[in-house]
């Protein structure tokens, strides 16, 4: 028996998208005897003069069977002898095209339907084009109402060479192409006597039997965090679904976008111990070291993954208001969500003929490519390499709707892990952060940041203690609490580097990992301060950094127009 099979119906308005699904459910006996004769008696109110009606199994909304079109996304679950299917019945009306993108973004195969006396229309483009977007490889163009044509092998040729210049321009990789009429049932679930001329097999029989399994498996293993689970201050556990590869106990893996080292310590799946975990598992993995990771970040194993700041992304745009150059949203990408800026709009896509078309705006349903710019760098790759980490939504920050969906092109500029000037002594390890700039960027109204500084310190250099947005004392001290490292500072000097378990105030400022001061001025404070850290649940904990540093006492916010 063949795995599941996720795939969509769309296609323009009418095209019989969901009567072809219901035809399905009806013929092969997949539906209750109760549902049956509910179909049955709603038909005789119908449209189809008391024949059987079959997109009332799927058109569920008053509003849709009032108006006879679809309007929200219909699910279904269903399983032959062969297979086991979910199907997304899409709306096709161009008002309703970001309900169809969503259907598409879950789905291995797309089914287009053409109506036979309409051929290859600016919605069916649309379609097949935003399927492409969203990754789907596979596609099934069904020639519907055939009967209305009289079954006309010649009409039929004549949309053949639509779809063939189509799949041309889109650059499509499998498609097949089957006549039939949903209605009537021809080459629905079994061979059509109606359409001798035709050769290939009836689109249920394709379903089962088509294979969809990617042959390009995806470099590496790589598995975004969701959470971290800290019940105490004896467990600190990373949650998330592996999205490719395995991972053993003893690996060694890479997080972003921290670029820190680490050994697979325990994997959990549910309660249970294992030693192996692979692709599509949700595990809770421990490390033998505390590492910078939250949600969002990306824990990694023999992949050239990396963290960026600027990416370029196709696009769908589903705001009813206009995207514009330079307005600034929530960027979600993998388990990621952080402010970004819509930097340039490079051109529009025309969706009769693919045209680039240069604009400095663009309306709803539109499709572009655009320079997107993030508040900082994240683990983040191209679509076609690591799908998780290359697909994206853009949201409103007010309304908090889904503005837009997209894939990722291109990266630029590779958030180089040097970039993170560090403290080391030893077998002591701290990141120093504290040289990090903040810039007010006045295009984008947003707050941005980076590492300037590449040195490495070490016991007896001297720090910069100044930048542009940052001014320390000669001497103070640094905490950096994800790393339990303590770095003491004299005459802009570096002292000592001690783990914070041997550190004890010096009776000179102190500043966290970011340079905020800490708001401890004994060293009693300073140890309920590292024993309050020790026992967060969350190391991004707000009320704790709330009551203990304070950011405008070293810091400020340099403004740039970059």
């Amino acid at each position: 028996m063949k795995g599941l099979l996720k795939f969509i119906t769309c296609g323009s308005v009418d095209d019989g998208k969901s009567t072809l699904i219901g035809h399905i459910l009806y013929d092969a006996k997949l539906i209750y005897a109760d549902q049956e004769k509910a179909l049955e008696l709603d038909s005789k109110v119908g449209s189809r003069s008391g024949d059987i009606d079959y997109s009332l199994l799927l058109d569920g909304l008053m509003a849709e069977r009032e108006q006879g079109i679809t309007i929200d996304v219909a699910y279904r679950y269903f399983t032959t002898d062969n297979r086991s299917f979910i199907v997304a019945d899409t709306p096709g009306h161009e008002e309703y095209t970001r309900n169809m993108a969503v259907g598409a973004s879950f789905a291995d195969l797309a089914v287009i339907l053409i109506d036979a006396s309409q051929g290859v229309l600016v919605q069916t483009r649309r379609h097949a084009r935003i399927c492409k977007l969203m990754g789907i490889r596979h596609f099934v163009f069904a020639v519907n109402k055939m009967d209305l044509v009289k079954y006309s092998k010649s009409r039929f040729d004549e949309i053949v060479k639509q779809i063939e210049e189509l799949k041309n321009e889109l650059l499509l990789d499998d498609i097949y192409i089957i006549p039939l009429s949903a209605t009537e049932g021809d080459n629905v679930t079994v061979k059509s006597e109606n359409i001798p001329w035709y050769n290939g097999v009836p689109l249920l029989q394709y379903l089962e039997t088509v294979d969809v399994d990617s042959s390009e498996e995806e470099e590496g293993f790589y598995l975004p965090v969701q959470r971290v689970c800290r019940p105490d201050h004896t467990f600190r556990g990373f949650q998330g679904q592996i999205e490719s590869g395995s991972i053993n106990i003893g690996d060694e893996i890479v997080t972003l976008p921290s670029n820190e080292k680490a050994h697979i310590k325990q994997i959990l799946m549910t309660d249970k111990d294992v030693k192996t975990a692979f692709k599509g598992q949700p595990v809770t993995i421990t490390l033998d070291k505390e590492v910078d990771v939250s949600r969002g970040c990306v824990i990694t194993k023999d992949t050239n993954l990396a963290s960026y700041q600027e990416l370029t992304a196709s696009i769908l745009w589903m705001d009813d208001e206009q995207l514009t150059a330079g307005k600034d949203y929530l960027v979600k990408l993998g388990t990621k969500t952080i402010s970004g800026i819509v930097s340039e709009i490079k051109y529009a896509v025309d969706v009769n003929t693919g045209e680039h078309i240069p604009a400095d705006s663009l309306t709803k349903n539109g499709i572009a490519v655009c320079t997107i710019l993030l508040a900082e760098p994240i683990a983040v790759d191209l679509f076609s390499k690591h799908k998780t980490l290359g697909e994206l939504i853009l949201i409103d920050r007010v309304s908090n709707m889904t503005s837009a969906c997209g894939v990722v092109d291109s990266v630029e500029e590779k958030a180089d892990d040097a970039k993170k000037a560090s403290f080391v002594l030893g077998s002591l390890e701290a990141r120093g952060d504290i040289f990090e700039e903040f810039f007010y960027d006045t295009s984008s109204l947003n707050v941005l940041k980076y590492q300037p500084v590449k040195e490495t310190y070490t016991k007896g250099d001297t720090i910069p203690v100044e930048g542009e947005s940052y001014k320390y004392p000669d001497s103070f001290d640094i905490i950096v609490l994800r790393d339990s490292v303590a770095v003491k500072v004299r005459d802009r000097k570096i002292t000592d580097i001690v783990p914070t378990s041997e550190y004890s105030y010096g009776g000179v400022p102190v500043v966290n990992g970011r340079g905020f001061e800490v708001l401890a001025d004994s060293n009693e404070k300073i140890q309920q301060f590292l024993s309050e850290y020790s026992n967060l649940k969350s190391i991004n904990d707000a009320d704790f950094f709330a009551k203990w540093v304070k950011f405008d006492t070293y810091r400020k916010i340099a403004i740039q127009n970059r």
